[in-house]
């Protein structure tokens, strides 16, 4: 049962994200992949935020560039913690996405990550040490890769 749920605004947006759902997979976490677009499809977005928890979701990572709205309507439809990625698809390279993601209003936060590439990677790794609190094997692979990464 997938733990994380990966949501992207677009179709286009599947290879942006594939580095996240590489991560979760090295690191033994189960994830899904949906297409849900914040304005386009309103009420498939509304029932995702809602319907998440009871399907064993415990994380949403939320991929959109321009508006970038999704990852605050899922927001606003779940407790559950909310990881924004803004995605760079316009002129304005993202910076549109990021300002959109990371300015929630008070009690509906959206963790928000850098733009593109980094932003996706760590998208995972924050979602990998969330985890991490309550399951000790996503807390052992993520500690392997961070004590890989100081090269020990």
């Amino acid at each position: 049962m997938p733990k994380v749920g990966i949501v992207l605004g677009s179709k286009s947006d599947m290879e942006s994200v594939q580095p996240a759902v590489d991560i979760l997979k090295e690191m033994g976490i189960d994830c899904e992949l949906n297409v849900i677009s914040a304005h386009r499809t309103p009420e498939k977005a509304r029932q995702y935020g809602l319907e998440a928890r009871s399907r064993g979701i415990e994380i949403i990572i939320a991929a959109a560039g321009m508006a970038a709205h999704l990852p605050g309507v899922l927001a606003s439809w779940t407790t559950l913690p909310v990881i924004g990625v803004p995605l760079s698809g316009s002129e304005l390279k993202g910076l549109d996405a990021l300002y959109a993601i990371v300015q929630m209003p008070a009690g509906i936060p959206v963790a928000t990550v850098a733009v593109g590439s980094a932003g996706v990677k760590n998208s995972a790794y924050l979602a990998a040490e969330i985890l991490g609190l309550k399951y000790a094997e996503i807390q052992q692979a993520y500690d392997n890769y961070r004590s890989e990464l100081q090269g020990g």
